[in-house]
């Protein structure tokens, strides 16, 4: 436990840090159990770094319940982006409702216009973002930094969680009585879009119900890719 409440310390130094520093921030949750952990930091800390979140128009009930779970815990309502509308029917209208089935090009296409394009909206105008990425939750995260600078959207991206584990994460929800998606209890530690993501069977990596048709290191949706590549171009000490 002392190892975590370290990490919980140094945590809590980053966010003050953007908070302090990078103003306008803001922290982009997926509401998954890593961003709950940050959710809990922020709005426990008053910190003036703004939430929100991506309705991509297919999220499962139970992470749009969390929604509700924050505003009645916290007396916080986490701000919504969603996709535009004519962006939304052109793809179906020319590919298909669930086209990203068929390859790996019409999968990213998809995950464009439900979160890329939003997210570049939600980000506009902003210093910094934050995000919940952990390093141990994929091959294409092994050597994510903790600031990154981010070319893309010409600001500075943090990753407070780099360095948490799944455990980390769990036992700080725990300790602290975080709210957190219904779906993480029957086999979802990674929740995306709900025709992309699975349950996953044990020993499997913890992002393996993500997209699980395809190749691992596909699995990104786009919103830390640059030309599919990732943006981690530039890395810079804490």
């Amino acid at each position: 436990m002392s190892e975590l409440n370290a990490r919980v310390d140094t945590t809590r130094a980053i966010l003050d840090r953007v908070a302090r520093d990078f103003s306008p921030a803001v922290f982009a949750s997926s509401l998954a159990a890593e961003d709950m952990v940050l959710t809990d930091l922020i709005l426990k800390a008053g910190l003036p770094i703004a939430i929100f979140s991506l309705e991509t128009g297919r999220l499962p009930k139970e992470t749009l319940a969390v929604l509700d779970q924050v505003k009645a815990h916290y007396g916080h309502e986490i701000e919504l982006f969603r996709p535009q509308p004519q962006l939304v029917d052109d793809y179906v209208s020319k590919n298909g409702l669930n086209a990203f089935y068929e390859s790996v090009e019409l999968r990213k296409g998809c995950c464009y216009v439900r979160k890329v394009e939003p997210l570049g909206r939600a980000l506009a105008g902003k210093r910094a973002w934050v995000t919940g990425q952990r390093r141990a939750q994929s091959s294409t995260r092994a050597e994510l930094a903790v600031q990154e600078d981010d070319t893309a959207h010409g600001m500075q991206k943090f990753n407070p969680l780099a360095d948490w584990s799944e455990q980390d994460v769990w036992e700080y929800i725990r300790a602290n009585g975080v709210p957190y998606n219904a779906l993480h209890d029957r086999g979802y530690p990674s929740i995306g879009c709900e025709p992309c993501t699975r349950a996953i069977q044990p020993g499997e990596d913890v992002r393996a119900g993500r997209w699980w048709w395809e190749d691992a290191d596909s699995k990104e949706c786009g919103l830390h890719l640059v030309d599919g590549k990732l943006i981690r171009i530039k890395s810079v000490a804490a």
